[in-house]
């Protein structure tokens, strides 16, 4: 899955987006290009569904740095991946 540098400028809004706490104007920006772009569409949905995984766990505990490296690989996310 290959994503442009607008499709990376919106995926970075997007835990404000799935919690619905993403300015209005942004909200519909972003809607507008998931309307388009199938790629973005799995990866709010794959999202989406791990929060509604992890909230149902009931567990709050932190992913391990290993598992989070190969979720966001996964994803294709790994440029959001912070340096340790």
């Amino acid at each position: 899955m290959a994503t442009d540098q607008h499709c990376k400028d919106l995926l970075g809004t997007l835990s404000e987006y799935v919690d619905g706490t993403l300015q209005q104007e942004l909200c519909a920006e972003l809607e507008k290009h998931l309307a388009g772009c199938e790629n973005c569409r799995v990866v709010v949905n794959t999202l989406r569904k791990t929060v509604e995984l992890y909230r149902e766990s009931g567990e709050i505990e932190d992913i391990p740095d290993e598992i989070r490296h190969r979720l966001y690989f996964r994803l294709n996310l790994e440029d959001f991946l912070k340096d340790s």
